[in-house]
Parts: C-alpha cells; sequence; structure tokens
C-alpha cells in the first residue's frame, strides 16, 4: 500500500515591510496671543465644570453629569487645530469640555445641563446627550464605546463628499476594550478614513486602574494588527496636545487612513458626581494637581512669555463672570413644553 506524501513544510510567512509612521510631534510653538487664547479655552472648561458641579450639588442638574476637571489641554489642544464647519467631532458622556472647546455658547450647553428649552438640546439631552449639527458635534453618547462606531461613519462621509473633513472621535481608556472599538478600527483602515481615534486614558475608566483592566496598557498599540500608527502624547500639556494633532491632521489629510493618539492625562474628580471616588488616594489626586496640572503649566509658559500674573487674573474674572452669566441664564430660562414630549423621536412620520 502506498503510503501518503508526506505534507510540506509551511513556507515562512513573507516578511511584513517597514510600516511607514507620523513623525514623531513636536511640542506647539506658539505666539503669546495664540497661547493666551488656549489658557483661556482651558480656564473656561474649568471654571464652567466648577460651576455645573454646584447646580449639581443644588439639584439643578439631574441624572448622571460627568465633569471634565484635569483633562482640559486634550480638548483645547487637539481641537484649537481642528477647521470648525468642516472638521466633526464625536465622543462619549464627558462631553461638555469637548463642546466648549469647539466654541459653543456656554448658556446654551448650561441650559441644557439643567433640562432648558433654550438648550442646545432644547433640554431633551442632558449633560450625557447634547449635540450640535450646526458645529458638526455629534454627541455625547451613553453607550460606552458607540461613538467610535458612529465616528468611523462620520469619517465615511467626509471620504464619500470629498470635502477634506476629518473626524475626531474620542473615547477613554475603558472604552478602549470595547469589541466595536476594533471593528471600527478595522473599517477605518481598510478604507482609510480621514478619523482621529482619539484614547483620552485619564487611568480609571469607571473606578478600575487601566494597568489592572486592561491586558496591553500602554493604549497606543492597540490599532498595531490592524497597522494603524499609534503615538502618546503628555495629555496634560496644550502645546504637546496641539503638536500632536497638527502631526495626525497631516497624516489623516493626506489619505493615509486612521492614526490613534493616546492622550496621558487624569481627573480630578469621580468619574461622575455620584462617585466618591475611593479606588485612588487623595494624595495621588494633590500630587498630580501640584505637578502637571495644564493650566497652571500653560501659566508659566505665558509667564516665559512676558505675561503678568495680573494680566491672568483679568482672564479668571471674565471667564467668572460669563460662566456666572450661563448659570444665571440656565436657572431662569422655562422647561420644554409637554407638546415637546414626541418630537425629535423619528426622522420623520410614519
Amino acid at each position: 500500500m502506498a503510503r501518503a506524501a508526506k505534507p510540506k513544510a509551511a513556507s515562512a510567512p513573507p516578511a511584513i515591510p517597514n510600516r511607514e509612521r507620523p513623525p514623531e510631534p513636536q511640542r506647539y510653538q506658539p505666539g503669546r496671543d495664540e497661547l493666551l487664547e488656549l489658557y483661556r479655552q482651558m480656564l473656561l472648561i474649568r471654571r464652567f465644570e466648577e460651576k455645573a458641579g454646584q447646580l449639581y450639588g443644588l439639584g439643578l442638574i439631574g441624572g448622571f453629569c460627568h465633569l471634565y476637571i484635569g483633562q482640559e489641554a486634550v480638548a483645547v489642544g487637539l481641537q484649537s487645530a481642528l477647521t470648525p464647519g468642516l472638521d466633526s467631532v464625536i465622543t462619549g458622556y464627558r462631553d461638555h469640555g469637548h463642546m466648549l472647546a469647539y466654541g459653543i455658547d456656554p448658556k446654551v450647553i448650561m441650559a441644557e445641563l439643567t433640562g432648558r428649552a433654550a438648550g442646545i438640546s432644547r433640554g431633551k439631552g442632558g449633560s450625557m446627550h447634547m449635540f450640535s449639527t450646526d458645529h458638526r458635534f455629534y454627541g455625547g453618547h451613553g453607550i460606552v464605546g458607540a461613538q467610535v462606531s458612529l465616528g468611523a461613519g462620520l469619517a465615511f462621509k467626509h471620504k464619500y463628499a470629498g470635502d477634506g473633513g476629518v473626524c475626531m472621535a474620542y473615547f477613554g481608556d475603558g472604552a478602549a476594550n470595547q469589541g466595536q472599538v476594533y471593528e471600527s478600527f478595522n473599517m477605518a483602515e481598510l478604507w482609510k478614513l480621514p478619523i482621529i481615534f482619539v484614547i483620552e486614558n485619564n487611568q480609571y475608566a469607571m473606578g478600575t486602574s487601566v494597568n489592572r483592566s486592561s491586558a496591553e496598557d500602554q493604549l497606543y498599540r492597540r490599532g498595531e494588527s490592524f497597522r494603524i500608527p499609534g503615538i502618546q502624547v503628555d495629555g496634560m500639556d496644550v502645546l504637546a496636545c496641539r503638536g500632536a494633532a497638527e502631526v495626525a491632521l497631516d497624516w489623516v489629510r493626506s489619505g493615509k487612513g486612521p492614526v490613534i493618539l493616546e492622550m496621558k492625562t487624569y481627573r480630578y474628580r469621580g468619574h461622575s458626581m455620584s462617585d466618591p471616588a475611593k479606588y485612588r488616594s487623595r494624595d495621588e489626586v494633590q500630587s498630580v494637581k501640584e505637578k502637571s496640572d495644564p493650566i497652571d503649566q500653560a501659566a508659566r509658559d505665558l509667564g516665559a512669555l512676558g505675561v503678568t500674573e495680573a494680566e491672568l487674573k483679568d482672564i479668571d474674572r471674565e471667564i467668572r463672570r460669563i460662566v456666572g452669566e450661563a448659570a444665571d441664564f440656565a436657572e431662569t430660562m422655562p422647561e420644554p413644553d409637554l407638546s415637546e414630549l414626541h418630537t425629535d423621536v423619528l426622522v420623520e412620520t410614519y
């Protein structure tokens, strides 16, 4: 009886050629006035969120409320490089800062937080589901990681329309383990979509350290199996964030497909206003504030450019006035009429 032919040894797979990668970002070098504007935007987010926390404590903001305090440099640094009216932004439910960084009126954001008809979503979206097609800000999403797939859709629209726009899709270190994120990575690279995936790694997701919850805690590497390059960025430095945005936008706009930015940042408050944050020590939080606060760092950079402490105090007074007016507006505007209860549910009548 003839013996079966011995199977041939599998040949070694071809070596993967060296993949092109974006250049290493450099810290952005703004002029005095430009840095003052970045400082002003971060301070606006900080003071706005502090006021939102106060209104929540007074019972004027209901439901969940996730504050952006500590992470201001990420949204301001990245979105300062976008083109308003062209580029799209989408994020999760920690969204107030991203809206402010994209130039949306603090009054209509605060009114949305308090559920008033004058809010940007007519008081029906609240803290977690704000939206503005006029500003190309597409939420505010409560399902963890869902915005990543929607962001890929927005990027597909930009490519299909040939408008030159880019989608910046934010998600956190907790959402980085969601399955739909990787489906979106795969499609975005296959179709070379113009999207920047921004992982805001604030270290703790809802309450578990990224080191304990993620087998690969260097999150900028998460796209390697999809051939998506990643860059790790100091998310507590607004100029490092802006420098990374410049590199990422050059890469994406040139048709090379998506890129991942892992922003190493830190939130000072709990995951939401109902979170006592007992999973970390007060000393840890205080240490980050003292050593790495993004607003303090920008103030030091401004000092090196000749900006005085008195000038910074004037900016703070102006920001507090703006936030105070937004809070007054949000407290005095009427709630939505009952006739609004069934509107905006479907795109059209069926």
